[in-house]
């Protein structure tokens, strides 16, 4: 049984929030071949039919819109089988002494026992079958055996298991994810799939001054973070020329600024071509040069599309304590450097001016560079947990 939390709240479109949690449960369980999803207005409930439901429990566990969820069992009305039914789920919980209390709604009020009748009786049953381990407190208790007499059967719960939380995915729309293979950007896109934004990632790279490695990296990355969308769309980018022409004709100072101009630029257009709605990336205010406001500004003005940050006030303790969480930290800090890093000069504008910033640029064929990059694009779709980089090279392995 799935509760929703946050949904709750959504008025008029809390069916529509609804359905799409149901599809991406349905997806998150899709290889499940005998698993039933009912979405409910009140409830979201999984019907497992034999399988397993440790494995499916763990799944559950990364889809975002589900606040708590709890494994629940159905019997018929009768009360024998609910003690045989509470007894089998206490039984898994308790491995010393605790408390307990019994819980008891009816819907169905032609059942022969009443709700205080029933706490009362199944209480007494639990502490015989526990005698050493089990004790009432109606108040805090750290089991509550919660049993719910319904039309079609009695339903028995006593564990409520934390879910991800936050938003369906695909409930906000779609953004573009300016995905490197650092720390921060896999990070941002986690937290803007939690807000219910569908995301594709957009990759730049850079051979032959990137290795393949730095683009399967950039791609695992995606295999991780998919976890949490069932599948994300992995867009890369040649951006080789572009840094090449830009290394030959700009001054060394706004190298970085019209680079990530260009870069933003290349997004934005995606970001039509896709119906995106906005921009995503990991910028987090002052880590680097190119997160300044001054830096921010200048990179911005090439477009009037949304450009979302979702660390930019997170510190760089907080944000791998994120990355470490979601399991992208050991995958992002591998030495594969992509083309924010290798072409990065000594000593970048931190406050560039915006006049110089389109004065440089000038001197450059910008449609002509775009143009070029955005022919030469490859999509692919990556899956959750789908692996890239070969783990079994001496190499890989020491660096992990």
């Amino acid at each position: 049984m799935v509760r929703y939390g946050e949904l709750s709240t959504k008025g008029r479109n809390k069916k529509n929030f609804i359905d799409r949690l149901g599809n991406n449960v349905r997806k998150a369980l899709h290889d499940f071949s005998d698993v039933k999803v009912h979405a409910n207005p009140d409830r979201l409930h999984i019907i497992l039919n034999g399988a397993d439901s440790t494995a499916v429990m763990k799944r559950l566990k990364l889809v975002f819109g589900i606040q708590t969820f709890s494994p629940s069992l159905r019997v018929e009305k009768d009360f024998a089988a609910v003690c045989q039914a509470a007894k089998t789920l206490i039984a898994k919980q308790v491995d010393r002494p605790m408390t307990f209390k019994v819980e008891t709604k009816r819907s169905d009020h032609d059942f022969a026992m009443g709700t205080f009748e029933m706490n009362r009786e199944l209480g007494g049953y639990l502490l015989q079958e526990f005698p050493e381990l089990l004790t009432v407190d109606v108040h805090q208790p750290d089991i509550e055996v919660r049993v719910e007499v319904r039309l079609n059967g009695i339903f028995l719960t006593s564990e409520i298991i934390k879910g991800a939380g936050g938003l369906p995915v695909g409930t906000a729309g779609k953004g573009m994810m300016m995905l490197s293979g650092g720390i921060d950007s896999p990070v941002a896109a986690y937290l803007a799939l939690k807000r219910g934004v569908s995301l594709e990632m957009v990759h730049f790279y850079s051979p032959p001054y990137t290795s393949e490695q730095a683009l399967a990296k950039a791609k695992e990355l995606t295999g991780k973070l998919a976890q949490y969308a069932g599948s994300i769309r992995f867009i890369q980018v040649p951006f080789t020329e572009i840094q090449e022409t830009v290394k030959e004709k700009v001054p060394e100072g706004y190298l970085m600024t019209v680079q990530r101009r260009f870069m933003l630029r290349l997004a934005v257009e995606l970001a039509n071509r896709r119906r995106g709605l906005a921009i995503f990336n990991g910028e987090s205010l002052g880590q680097v040069a190119s997160q300044t406001m001054e830096s921010m500004r200048a990179i911005e003005e090439v477009t009037d599309m949304p450009v979302l940050r979702p660390v930019l006030s997170y510190d760089k303790t907080e944000i791998i304590k994120i990355a470490e969480d979601i399991d992208t930290y050991e995958l992002s800090i591998l030495p594969y450097e992509d083309c924010c890093t290798v072409f990065t000069p000594p000593s970048p504008k931190t406050k560039p001016n915006m006049a110089k910033a389109a004065k440089y640029e000038s001197w450059l064929d910008v449609d002509g560079l775009m143009e070029r990059a955005l022919a030469g694009i490859q999509i692919e779709e990556i899956h959750a947990g789908q692996e890239f980089l070969n783990q079994n090279e001496d190499v890989f392995a020491e660096l992990l």
